[in-house]
């Protein structure tokens, strides 16, 4: 099934930025919000100790397997907000480019923050996402 996901472009804003600048769902789509999605293990461990990409593709395997058990994929996403725990544009870079590459042409309207701490012991990366799908 096709996505209910409307990418924006605009020729008045800047092509720099690699995702869409908005996007929108159908009335009759269902939202699903997820919660961030952590680089943890099965067992509670942070994956990835010390390894920006590394957690952010921990953090995208996780947020798929939630997507699924919602019954959407990252082609129904419609938003996300990447937190890096760093104040150097390199890791945040690091971490982009890893969920840049998940997301391919489906390059939803994204916020890429530096953040001081987040929740989880040797945490590095959070991903918020939310998606937009047809029943």
């Amino acid at each position: 099934m096709d996505s209910a996901v409307q990418l924006i472009r605009s020729a008045d804003l800047s092509d720099r930025a690699q995702y869409a600048y908005a996007a929108t769902a159908p009335k009759d789509a269902r939202f699903v919000f997820l919660a961030g999605s952590c680089p943890l293990n099965l067992d509670g461990s942070t994956a990835a100790i010390g390894d920006f990409a590394g957690q952010a593709a921990k953090c995208i395997e996780n947020m798929e397997i939630a997507l699924a058990e919602a019954e959407a994929s990252i082609r129904d996403v419609i938003s996300t907000r990447v937190l890096v725990a760093s104040s150097r544009q390199e890791d945040l870079v690091a971490a982009w480019n890893v969920v840049a590459a998940a997301f391919g042409n489906h390059d939803v309207p994204s916020t890429l923050l530096g953040v001081t701490v987040l929740g989880y012991d040797d945490q590095l990366v959070e991903i918020e996402a939310t998606a937009a799908v047809r029943d």
